[in-house]
């Protein structure tokens, strides 16, 4: 049985991706000017992508995460366009409202609202404990619902908003070794149906992005026999980047889905079909 040991959006190994750092994924003209994001776990990986896409089309972005301050930060002015940083616990509902509160101060209200923020405690069910099964459903799926709820009632009251979901093909397939964050990401897709249902009839739209095997910072340590491995079950034949999910958000933000909500946009180079 081949364990895969992933980030926290699914499936996710080491190894380069086959596109050249100098090829971009094909840019489509959307314009986000005036438009405010926050983006969650938003300092590194497929947050900071995400932040990039937003900014890079016009939005004022605000990264939240809790990771160190000065990766925050500097993420931030990467961004440029006026981003923030904010460090704030996506569990904490004390620092979610202040999050909040701040962004919508410096920026002005919020419009489109990613949940990226996530995290693994991998283990097989019989070896996992209690505080690792709780530790990845409070962040990954309470987290998604503190946020989410936080920001809602603003963008019900202006009839207008986005929320995108980070979900994961794992929340979709299973995967041994993560029934704790399998079981988060079903959540998020559970959640992301339920609330796009309860929000629609406000101009309010909730849809997720499934993300299946990407490259990032953390999976380099993969030997090149399990990279082979997982490349067979793609069959684009390469491993994803974080940008090809944050052009998925990227549409999933703009006016180009505004007849979608409820959906699960699956970016896994075909991998589940």
């Amino acid at each position: 049985m081949l364990f895969l040991v992933s980030g926290p959006h699914g499936y996710i190994t080491g190894g380069v991706a086959q596109r050249e750092p100098h090829q971009k994924a094909g840019h489509v003209n959307i314009d986000l000017s005036g438009k405010v994001a926050l983006v969650t776990g938003g300092s590194r990986g497929i947050g900071k992508s995400v932040g990039m896409r937003l900014a890079g089309a016009g939005a004022k972005v605000a990264v939240v995460d809790v990771a160190d301050c000065e990766q925050i930060q500097a993420t931030a002015a990467e961004l440029g366009g006026g981003a923030i940083a904010i460090n704030a616990n996506v569990v904490d509902a004390d620092q979610v409202a202040a999050a909040v509160a701040e962004v919508e101060e410096a920026l002005g209200p919020i419009d489109i609202l990613v949940n990226n923020a996530g995290i693994t405690r991998d283990g097989l069910l019989i070896r996992m404990s209690e505080a690792d099964w709780r530790a990845v459903l409070d962040v990954n799926l309470t987290g998604v619902f503190m946020m989410t709820k936080a920001v809602a009632r603003g963008m019900m009251k202006r009839r207008s908003g986005r929320v995108v979901n980070i979900a994961s093909i794992v929340g979709i397939t299973g995967n041994a070794g993560q029934a704790n964050y399998s079981a988060s990401k079903a959540g998020v897709i559970g959640f992301t149906k339920t609330v796009a249902k309860e929000l629609s009839s406000r101009g309010v739209l909730v849809n997720a992005v499934a993300p299946g095997f990407i490259d990032t910072d953390m999976t380099k340590a993969l030997p090149e026999s399990a990279r082979e491995a997982l490349l067979k079950l793609v069959p684009l034949g390469r491993l994803g980047l974080p940008d090809d999910v944050a052009a998925a958000v990227l549409f999933l933000s703009s006016e180009l889905s505004s007849y979608m909500t409820g959906q699960v946009v699956v970016v896994d180079g075909g991998m589940v079909m």
